[in-house]
């Protein structure tokens, strides 16, 4: 008596295979997102030592496995120039505000007074949001309290804000750090209007 081997049963499906190349093809497109989500982790704990750097990692990787987020879409270019001097302007503003928020606590105290900002941004990609929301985050003085992708409108809590002028000048500075990440990963679309709005009239 014969015995018939069940379909499938000692070979790789074709289904099996097509999921590996999606799970594959998915994890190369969420890598950069996960890269830059670790290195988020070393700067919030300020410790890029391997071992730190591989935890945030693993727990980005988990992150993303669990939440199942949207596919990031990335702009397709990247400007290794502007991200340089992007990175110097960004450890400026760093060093900048820290001597500020120390002078305000050293001299003023509980007098100081603070608000909530909403800047519209010109890119509404989640990917050039989260970036930049994270880079304010980062700079003493300011933090992301609220997004609205709807709009595009980041709202932030700024210390020593008194007076609308005040606002509106935080809103140029947060739209100029916007503008240099743009010339560093934005789209090709969005640096060409960038462009036209520098261009002298």
């Amino acid at each position: 008596m014969s015995r018939t081997r069940p379909s499938g049963l000692g070979t790789p499906s074709r289904g099996s295979a097509a999921n590996r190349r999606r799970k594959r093809a998915r994890f190369l497109v969420e890598l950069p997102l996960l890269v830059w989500m670790m290195l988020v982790w070393g700067a919030l704990w300020q410790d890029f030592s391997a071992g730190n750097l591989v935890f945030g990692f693993l727990l980005s990787l988990g992150v993303v496995s669990v939440f199942r987020l949207p596919p990031v879409e990335l702009s397709g270019r990247f400007n290794v120039w502007q991200a340089f001097l992007f990175a110097l302007h960004f450890l400026k503003d760093v060093v900048a505000a820290s001597f500020q928020v120390f002078g305000l606590a050293l001299f003023r105290g509980q007098k100081v007074r603070s608000a909530v900002v909403g800047i519209t941004l010109r890119c509404r990609e989640d990917l050039m949001m989260t970036t930049l929301g994270h880079v304010l985050t980062l700079i003493p003085g300011s933090f992301v309290v609220e997004v609205d992708r709807t709009s595009g409108t980041l709202y932030l809590h700024v210390i020593d804000v008194d007076t609308p002028e005040e606002a509106e000048r935080f809103r140029a500075g947060v739209l100029d750090t916007e503008a240099r990440l743009i010339k560093v990963m934005g789209t090709p679309e969005a640096l060409e209007a960038l462009r036209r709005e520098e261009a002298p009239a």
